[in-house]
């Protein structure tokens, strides 16, 4: 890509997460058709997921939940139990709530206009009771999907986890995978063409309350963008276009014996 090419891309950007004050009738004010809040099981294949919230260890303050957060890329590579990736889910995508006749859900994190244009897709790794593989979340239910069978033990597999987070292998090291589709019409219904720049601000509100919930509980984690969108749209069965994955986040056990591997990823700060 040319000098030019790359000014006239970041030009576009530019324009895209800027609010447009043009006059434009959205499919909402046009009475078209409401997109679903959620998006229907794809299998018949589910599980209900605890709600004991009350029973897992988290005894810190909410200051000391902040102070303590942080991006970790350095695992153990210990297990998760079913309780705390229950948790996770909720606190990211959990729902409280309906809003009128079915026009909006309620949830854990704020979005604009109650959209919720995001879809969960769990990789799990290493959690206590399920099968490795590629799981839904079902908001709705608070019910977990199974899809298919995958472990991370099978080189090929492995690659293919690799190949779309952009070659950054230390995610298979996690628990779990938290990959993040969108389903760009859930807000453009509403938005039109300003959807994209409310739906990333949205993607930071998801992420956020997973890093919380993290320092909560002395687990890390470390969203990734820069991502291989189409490989990990594909490995989830996703079409790449009305619904794709574009951000994902791992979660996996953490030790201070590893502060020092950790602090290598930022080596470069020291370099002249």
């Amino acid at each position: 890509m040319t000098e030019q090419e790359m000014k006239a891309r970041m030009k576009r950007s530019r324009e895209l997460i800027d609010w447009s004050r043009e006059e434009y009738q959205s499919d909402q004010t046009l009475k078209k058709p409401q997109p679903p809040l959620v998006k229907a099981p794809m299998t018949e294949n589910t599980m209900e997921l605890p709600k004991n919230f009350g029973d897992l260890p988290m005894d810190k303050s909410f200051l000391r939940i902040l102070h303590d957060r942080r991006s970790n890329r350095v695992f153990t590579g210990g297990s998760m139990d079913l309780l705390t990736l229950s948790f996770l889910l909720w606190a990211q995508q959990g729902i409280r709530g309906i809003r009128g006749n079915n026009y909006a859900t309620l949830r854990t994190v704020p979005s604009a206009g109650s959209r919720h244009p995001f879809e969960c897709y769990p990789l799990i790794l290493n959690v206590e009771g399920l099968e490795p593989g590629l799981y839904h979340y079902l908001p709705m239910e608070h019910r977990l999907e199974f899809l298919k069978s995958a472990d991370i033990k099978d080189e090929a597999f492995a690659d293919r986890v690799v190949q779309s987070v952009s070659r950054q292998k230390w995610v298979l090291k996690s628990s779990v995978i938290f990959y993040y589709s969108i389903v760009p019409y859930r807000g453009e219904w509403r938005y039109a063409f300003n959807a994209p720049r409310v739906m990333m601000i949205d993607a930071g509100h998801v992420t956020e309350n997973l890093y919380l919930a993290c320092s909560a509980l002395d687990l890390g984690t470390c969203a990734i963008a820069a991502m291989d969108s189409p490989a990990a749209s594909e490995m989830f069965g996703l079409d790449g276009k009305e619904e794709y994955i574009f951000y994902c986040a791992p979660v996996g056990t953490v030790s201070e014996e590893n502060e020092a591997a950790e602090q290598a990823f930022y080596a470069f700060l020291k370099e002249k």
